[in-house]
């Protein structure tokens, strides 16, 4: 759990129009709550499981609970979020059911922000040693990447340690 730093300018454009900060506070309230109806209708499109999904917007930061099944889906879910235009922070408050236990902890997987001429090649290459193993990090990022040639600057990617 934590608070997790994105672009706010970069990602999937989901919120309509206007500055909050400078509605009154009822137009303001209203907006936020079509927002928080936007991102979970958002993750549900996705498929990405999490029981008793509660979203609440503070400005431009979302704060995401409910349980998921692994670490692996909990972070899926704060990239979903994370790589919505207008979201600067996800403050995750994300359960996981079934977490592994101390005598072999899960490995959390590094976020990676996506620079101007990278590839996921190029990002596997630094990571891995290895620019064959793009599809490692495709993979890994579905379902919000379709494609393995469409990433953009600021989108923020997860990089999973590789099997053993």
């Amino acid at each position: 759990m934590g608070l997790f730093d994105f672009v706010k300018e970069a990602g999937e454009k989901l919120f309509g129009g206007g500055d909050s900060a400078t509605a009154d506070m009822a137009a303001a309230e209203e907006a936020a709550r079509k927002n928080e109806k936007a991102v979970t209708d958002f993750i549900r499109s996705l498929r990405l499981d999490v029981d008793d999904l509660r979203v609440q917007m503070n400005g431009n930061v979302a704060v995401i609970g409910g349980t998921v099944a692994s670490q692996e889906m909990r972070e899926k879910v704060i990239l979903a979020v994370g790589n919505i235009g207008g979201i600067a922070q996800v403050d995750d408050r994300l359960k996981v059911a079934a977490p592994k236990p101390e005598a072999a902890p899960e490995v959390e997987a590094v976020f990676y922000t996506v620079q101007g001429g990278d590839s996921l090649s190029k990002i596997a290459k630094v990571h891995y040693g290895n620019a064959m193993k793009y599809m490692v990090i495709f993979e890994a990022n579905k379902p919000a990447l379709s494609d393995p040639d469409k990433i953009y600057p600021g989108q923020v990617l997860r990089i999973p340690p590789l099997a053993e």
